[in-house]
């Protein structure tokens, strides 16, 4: 297994690179489908551009492991006018992606989750230091629930049946990230999550896989029976290395933790990640805020860290923690 670090722009200075290769990260995983050069000028990125950025990468020891489609938006989702040129656009960056070796695409769709449900607050944890706190707010009707489900439910469909067959072509790895807060009703929380790869069965499609997230619906016994299921089906590509405290079924509502300090025993989780097999990037992809750390907060994360920032200690912390984890699995002949 390896470690990689989140990224939301692909304008990284020297020393960020530095940063990164200094405390043994091995690949970056690209968050923002928008960042990479080309995408606000053709819908997509410029292929010379995105081998530069490659070779830079690689240049520091390390190399791109994940990207992100450009979005597809409400307006797609709602089959709004014209919407269908989100998906083509998405479509073409597959293919570039493809020509360029990335191995594994992220296709983000608006409306998966639903933030008025919700109650965001500001958890102080060991220390003082600052962690995202969600609480359930309301409750919805099951019908609109239902009713909205299976319309974004069609869309998605829609899209996954023309990016599939382009990331087959293209030797690219579609993984889908959990709707995050999984609320009942959510495209991908819950059943709908374990949906995906019942629709589309090929061996391109599968999960970034994330632990917080998952947690956060039915704790450890859930992600430890998720991996055990999706692993040996060989549908985890990417795995989100998070700790969380609570969750939605026990206490109405989750706070996110630094690895030590969270509900979950991590190292059990490495141990059954081993046990199928899975031999991809560790992302530990949300830390909370510490003292000293200068972070800009992207909209609807305000109380943590989503991605790397220059000497972000949180983020340094987690890959030593993750790091020594495997060190020691290794020790102990596992």
């Amino acid at each position: 297994m390896k470690v990689s670090i989140t990224c939301y722009s692909t304008d990284l200075p020297d020393k960020d690179l530095r940063q990164l290769s200094q405390l043994g990260v091995d690949c970056i995983d690209f968050g923002d489908g928008s960042a990479f050069p080309g995408v606000k000028e053709q819908g997509y990125p410029d292929l010379d551009a995105l081998l530069r950025l490659k070779r830079r990468i690689r240049s520091f020891g390390m190399d791109i492991n994940r990207v992100t489609l450009p979005d597809l938006s409400l307006g797609y989702m709602q089959n709004e006018p014209e919407s269908e040129r989100e998906l083509e656009n998405s479509v073409m960056a597959l293919k570039v992606f493809g020509e360029a070796g990335i191995p594994i695409a992220r296709q983000r769709f608006a409306g998966d989750t639903h933030p008025q449900r919700v109650v965001q607050y500001r958890a102080v944890q060991r220390g003082g230091m600052i962690a995202r706190g969600e609480m359930i707010a309301q409750e919805a009707s099951a019908e609109l629930l239902l009713e909205e489900y299976w319309k974004y439910w069609e869309r998605f469909c829609r899209a996954y049946a023309q990016l599939v067959p382009e990331a087959e072509d293209h030797g690219v790895l579609l993984g889908i990230h959990p709707s995050d807060v999984p609320l009942p009703g959510t495209l991908f929380g819950g059943l709908g999550y374990r949906r995906v790869i019942d629709a589309f069965p090929s061996k391109h499609v599968g999960y970034v896989y994330c632990v917080g997230t998952r947690a956060e619906e039915g704790g450890s016994a859930l992600v430890f029976d998720e991996i055990r299921n999706f692993g040996r089906k060989g549908k985890i590509f990417l795995v989100h290395f998070r700790n969380i405290r609570g969750s939605l079924p026990t206490a109405k509502a989750f706070e996110e933790a630094l690895l030590d300090d969270g509900d979950l025993n991590m190292f059990k989780v490495l141990l059954e990640l081993r046990k199928v097999g899975f031999d991809g990037c560790l992302n530990p992809d949300h830390v909370p805020i510490l003292e000293g750390v200068e972070y800009h907060t992207r909209p609807g994360w305000p109380n943590t860290c989503v991605h790397w920032s220059y000497g972000n200690i949180g983020y340094a912390y987690s890959v030593g923690y993750i790091k020594a984890l495997l060190l020691a699995m290794t020790e102990i002949g596992i």
